[in-house]
C-alpha cells in the first residue's frame, strides 16, 4: 500500500494553485512554448482521455440521475474496488463556498487498493453510488477516463488499473477554468460523448450571455442578439443547460446505447477497472 500521510491533502491543495497557473502560461509568449511541450506528453493521448457526463434535470425526473449518468453507476458496480478521496483538492485549493470540499473524486480498479485509507475511504458500490447521487444532487459534473498523473498523486503503481471520477464545480476545477488555454494536443484528450449535442431554443433564448460566460472551452459566443456554439469546442459537460435561465438549451441525445458503448469501450482500452 503507498505511503500518504493524512497532512499530503493539506499539501496538495496548499501547491494545486500551480496547475491553474501552468495551463495559462501556455498561452505566455516565448515561455508559453516551452511549457507546453512539457505538459503535452503527460496530458494527452493515452495518458490523459477524459469525458464529462452531462446530467441536468432537464434530461429526466427532478431528483433522478438521467441518462447518461447511469454510465457511472455502472462502472462503479462493475468495478473490483473503489475509494472515496476524503477532500476535493481544487476545491481545498480555492476554498470554494459554492460546493462541499467533502465531495471528493471516486476512484475505481484494482489499483484503489494501494491508496493509504489516511486519505481515502475505501467503500462499498453501496457507498459509491450514495457519493455520485449527492454529487450530481448538489450540481456537481461528472467527468470520467483516465488520469495518469492520477497514479502519482494517490501513490498507485501505473499497471492501468486506475479509473478516474471527478466531481467538477465551474467554480474550481482546474480543467474548467483553464481548459480553453491548454494546446491542442491537450484539449484533444477531453472527449465529448459522441451523439450528444446541445440544442438551443431560438425563440426562448434571450442572448443574456449566461452561457457565454459559463462555457470553459469559449464555444459559445454572442453574435448580435444570437447565440452561437461553436461545435468542434464544445466538449458536452452541459453546464450551459444548467445555467440558462431561460430554459433555452437542452441535452439531445441520439441512441443512448451508442453513447454508452463508445464511452465504455473506449475507456476499457485505457483502464482495466473491472
Amino acid at each position: 500500500m503507498s505511503k500518504r500521510p493524512r497532512w499530503w491533502l493539506a499539501f496538495l491543495a496548499k501547491v494545486w494553485p500551480i496547475t491553474w497557473l501552468s495551463a495559462q502560461a501556455t498561452t505566455w509568449p516565448i515561455v508559453g512554448r516551452f511549457i507546453s511541450l512539457s505538459l503535452v506528453p503527460l496530458f494527452s493521448k493515452k495518458n490523459l482521455n477524459i469525458s464529462y457526463i452531462p446530467i441536468n434535470e432537464a434530461a429526466g425526473v427532478p431528483g433522478s440521475v438521467p441518462l447518461p449518468g447511469a454510465v457511472v453507476e455502472q462502472m462503479i458496480r462493475n468495478s473490483s474496488h473503489r475509494v472515496i478521496i476524503e477532500r476535493c483538492t481544487c476545491r481545498d485549493a480555492k476554498r470554494c463556498e459554492n460546493h462541499p470540499v467533502t465531495i471528493g473524486c471516486t476512484l475505481l480498479g484494482e489499483g484503489t487498493k494501494e491508496i493509504d485509507p489516511r486519505i481515502a475511504r475505501h467503500v462499498s458500490v453501496e457507498e459509491a453510488l450514495d457519493h455520485f447521487h449527492e454529487a450530481v444532487a448538489n450540481g456537481l459534473i461528472p467527468m470520467m477516463g483516465r488520469v495518469k498523473i492520477d497514479n502519482l498523486i494517490w501513490g498507485v503503481r501505473d499497471r492501468g488499473k486506475l479509473l478516474t471520477v471527478c466531481y467538477c464545480c465551474r467554480c474550481c476545477c482546474t480543467i474548467l477554468n483553464s481548459g480553453k488555454y491548454l494546446p491542442a494536443k491537450a484539449v484533444a484528450s477531453l472527449v465529448p460523448l459522441k451523439g450528444v449535442r446541445i440544442a438551443v431554443d431560438k425563440e426562448a433564448c434571450q442572448a443574456c450571455g449566461v452561457c457565454v460566460a459559463e462555457c470553459f472551452m469559449g464555444a459559445i459566443k454572442l453574435e448580435a442578439t444570437e447565440v452561437v456554439r461553436n461545435e468542434h469546442l464544445c466538449k458536452t459537460c452541459g453546464r450551459c443547460v444548467t445555467v440558462c435561465p431561460n430554459s433555452a438549451a437542452r441535452i439531445e441525445i441520439g441512441d443512448i446505447d451508442a453513447v454508452v458503448a463508445e464511452l465504455t469501450g473506449r475507456i476499457e482500452t485505457l483502464v482495466d477497472y473491472r
